[in-house]
Order: structure tokens, then sequence, then C-alpha cells
């Protein structure tokens, strides 16, 4: 499997900075409806993944869902780093797949760990479906 050929890339991607208020993370996820969206540090290397359920124990803690409450922290200390875990750029196609069952999107990263973009499972599942289809 090319991850290149069905890689949705950085570009065409939603993402944060880990140093992004957690204010502009709740207006990004608000505007656009994501439930998850990966995050990267100052250099382009994939953190981890904020979700929706980060937002919400978040917003718990503090016990206030006025927006201007949240704008002195930060998504590096509301997201799981353990959570959503990338795929190399290179990796085959069985890691795909085992990943892809786990997780609705796969970050993909280079080498250094820069973040490259995603890949969907309904991408994978729309590539395994033609090779199937030529065979």
């Amino acid at each position: 499997m090319n991850i290149a050929k069905i890689m949705i890339p950085k570009i065409s991607t939603a993402f944060l900075l880990e140093n992004n208020t957690v204010r502009q993370g709740l207006e990004k996820f608000t505007r656009y409806g994501y439930t998850a969206v990966p995050v990267l540090d100052e250099n382009g290397i994939y953190s981890g993944t904020v979700t929706e359920g980060d937002f919400l124990r978040h917003i718990m803690k503090l016990k206030s869902a006025e927006m201007k409450d949240h704008e002195s922290y930060f998504i590096k200390d509301i997201i799981r780093k353990d959570f959503c875990p990338s795929l190399l750029i290179e990796a085959e196609q069985d890691e795909v797949i085992k990943t892809v069952m786990n997780q609705n999107f796969v970050p993909i990263v280079d080498g250094r760990g820069v973040f490259c973009g995603i890949i969907t499972r309904k991408g994978v599942i729309e590539t395994l479906a033609k090779q199937l289809g030529k065979e």
C-alpha cells in the first residue's frame, strides 16, 4: 500500500500547535466540527492528538465554559501523547490495517517524526476494495 497516494497532506489537514491556547483549540473544533485533531510542536513534529474528551476534561477541571477562562492554558497541557499513535510513511500494509482498525485516522510522519498528513479509515478501505477488485 502506497501511503503517499492515499494520504491527505498536511496542507489540507487541520492541526493544532502545542503552544496554541485551549481557547484557540476549542474555536477550531467548534468551527470545523472535528472530534480529534493532530497536535504538532514548533518544529512540525507530531506530538499527539487532542480530542473532544480532552477539552471536556479540561473544562470540567476549571469548572468554566467561558472562552476567556481558557486563554492561559495550552494544548500541550491537555493532550494525551499516547493516544492515536502515528505511522511512518513507509509503513507496511498490515501495520496500516492494524492501526486503522483502532483509529478513525492515522497521523503519518517521516523518519524525523515530522508530520506529513493523515490517512483515514475510509481511504484505506477504499484502497483495499480497489485492490480486491483488480485481483
